[in-house]
């Protein structure tokens, strides 16, 4: 698959998502946890979706319990918690499985050996196609990750 938007997933709900929804749309996709020292970024990603969603951005949240077992909960769970906690309402997921030998067929497409952590971001174009990768330690309200997606949003 050459696209993000070649996908179809279980939302957060169960529910099948044809990623080709968010075609022209720049995408920020991350793996999620609740229980992580980066949990917090929940707040900077949706601060992100709030400023750009009208001008084409998209957060796509997967939940992913491989990095530190930080995502014990059901779904129903996670979202719950990311309510309360976070106000998010960008797209969740099901869970995902990021590590070992069969990677979510999303997270092999965007390159699932360089996610280290929870909260990995992956940016796409309006194409699908990957730009950047960045690690957990890269915050939401980063210059650098902004300037990147006001950069995309424009072309």
């Amino acid at each position: 698959m050459s696209s993000l938007f070649n996908f179809t997933v279980n939302d957060i709900h169960g529910q099948p998502v044809d990623l080709s929804t968010y075609a022209d749309h720049v995408c920020l996709v991350v793996n999620v946890a609740s229980y992580c020292g980066y949990t917090p970024h929940y707040r900077g990603l949706q601060q992100l979706y709030n400023d750009y969603q009208d001008k084409g951005l998209v957060v796509l949240g997967f939940p992913c319990n491989d990095f530190g077992a930080q995502e014990p909960g059901t779904e129903a769970e996670i979202l719950s918690f990311c309510t309360t906690h976070y106000s998010v309402n960008f797209p969740l997921f099901a869970k995902v499985k990021i590590k070992g030998d069969e990677p979510d067929a999303v997270y092999r497409f965007l390159g699932a050996e360089q996610v280290q952590w929870n909260f990995h971001k992956f940016l796409t174009n309006k194409k699908g196609e990957v730009i950047r990768s960045y690690p957990s330690s890269v915050t939401p309200d980063t210059p650098q990750l902004r300037q990147t997606i006001e950069t995309l949003l424009g072309q």
